[in-house]
C-alpha cells in the first residue's frame, strides 16, 4: 500500500520548492516585525521622564529601538530553528516559514548571526552601559530559547526579564534614571502577560501539551489562573501607587494621574477576555494588536497619559 506524503515531504521536493521571493518572503515573516511592538518599552523612559520631544534624546531612542528590534528578529530566528520539530505538530506553529521548510535552515542561521552582529556593533554607538544590557538581553534569551523555556514559571520570569532590560535600554541610551515604579510595573506587567500566553496555550495544545511545549506539562490550568490574578492585581496596585505617590505627582504638576488606572483596569480584563475565549489564535499577545476594543483601550490610555505628563492644552 502506497504511503502517504506528508506536508514536510511536499515541502522538502525539488519539483515544489519555494521561489526566491517567498524564501525572503518567510524571512521576513521569521523575524517578526509585528512583534516589535514589544519594543516600545524602550521609549517608556523618555516619556515619562518628560523627553518625548527632545530630538536629541528622541533620536538616541529611537536607535535603541532599532537595536533591540534587530536583537529579537535575531531571537525569533534562532527560537524558530530549535522548535521546528516540535512547532510542525503545532495547528498553527507549523505554518512557521522554517517549520514548513519555506526558509532553509543555512538562511535562518545566517539571518540570526549577522542580526545579532550588526545590532550589538550599533548598540555600542550608544554607550557601554546600553551594548552592555542590550549584549546581556541577547543572552538571556539564548539561554531562555536552549534552557529556561523548558521549565515551567521561570520560563515567563525569563521573558518578564526581557521586558525590564528594554526598559533599562532605554534609560541607558538616553541617560535617564528609571524611576523604580516603572521597573517594578513593567515586570508585574510582562509576568502577567507571559502567564496569560501559557495560559492559552495550555488551553489550545490540550493533551498536546507536552509535545508543542515541554513546559506546559508542568502548568496547570488552576495555577496559571491564580498566577494571573495575583499578577494582575499586583500590576493595578503598583500602577496605582505610582501614580499617587508625591513625587510623581510633582514631576508632572497633576494631581489626577491616578485616573489613566481606569484603561489599565479595562485592558488587563480585556486579555483575560482573549487568553479564556480565543483559543484558534496563535498567541493572545499577538491578538490583542488586532482586537478592537483592546487597541482602543491602550489608545485612550496614552492619550490621557500624554495629556496629563505634558500638560497638553488646545490652545
Amino acid at each position: 500500500m502506497k504511503q502517504p506524503v506528508s506536508n514536510a515531504d511536499v515541502v522538502a521536493s525539488p519539483e515544489v520548492r519555494p521561489s526566491m521571493l517567498r524564501r525572503f518572503a518567510g524571512v521576513m515573516r521569521t523575524v517578526r516585525p509585528h512583534q516589535w511592538v514589544k519594543n516600545v518599552f524602550v521609549l517608556a523612559p523618555i516619556v515619562f521622564a518628560k523627553e518625548m520631544f527632545s530630538p536629541f534624546v528622541l533620536t538616541r531612542a529611537a536607535s535603541a529601538f532599532a537595536v533591540f528590534c534587530l536583537l529579537a528578529g535575531a531571537v525569533y530566528a534562532m527560537n524558530d530553528i530549535a522548535d521546528r520539530d516540535a512547532d510542525r505538530r503545532h495547528p498553527v506553529k507549523c505554518r512557521r516559514p522554517i517549520a514548513a521548510g519555506v526558509v532553509p535552515l543555512s538562511w535562518a542561521y545566517a539571518l540570526s548571526a549577522s542580526l545579532v552582529v550588526v545590532s550589538l556593533a550599533w548598540s555600542l554607538a550608544l554607550g557601554l552601559s546600553f551594548a552592555v544590557v542590550a549584549l546581556v538581553y541577547f543572552g538571556q534569551n539564548v539561554w531562555y530559547s536552549f534552557k529556561l523555556k523548558h521549565v515551567a514559571y521561570l520560563d515567563v520570569t525569563c521573558i518578564a526579564a526581557g521586558f525590564v532590560l528594554r526598559v533599562m535600554g532605554g534609560g541607558y541610551a538616553t541617560d535617564i534614571q528609571i524611576s523604580k515604579y516603572l521597573l517594578a510595573c513593567t515586570a508585574l506587567l510582562a509576568l502577567f502577560l507571559g502567564f496569560g500566553k501559557r495560559r492559552h496555550e495550555l488551553t489550545a495544545a490540550e493533551a498536546n501539551a507536552a509535545a508543542q511545549r515541554a513546559s506546559l506539562e508542568s502548568y496547570t490550568r488552576r495555577g496559571l489562573d491564580l498566577a494571573l490574578l495575583l499578577t494582575a492585581s499586583a500590576t493595578v496596585i503598583a500602577y496605582v501607587a505610582y501614580t499617587l505617590d508625591s513625587h510623581t505627582r510633582a514631576f508632572f504638576h497633576s494631581d489626577y494621574l491616578w485616573v489613566s488606572t481606569l484603561f489599565v483596569v479595562l485592558g488587563v480584563q480585556r486579555f483575560l477576555y482573549i487568553v479564556k475565549n480565543r483559543p484558534q489564535a496563535e498567541s493572545p499577545t499577538q491578538e490583542m494588536l488586532h482586537d478592537g476594543p483592546f487597541v482602543g483601550i491602550v489608545l485612550g490610555w496614552v492619550v490621557l497619559v500624554l495629556w496629563l505628563v505634558y500638560n497638553l492644552r488646545p490652545s
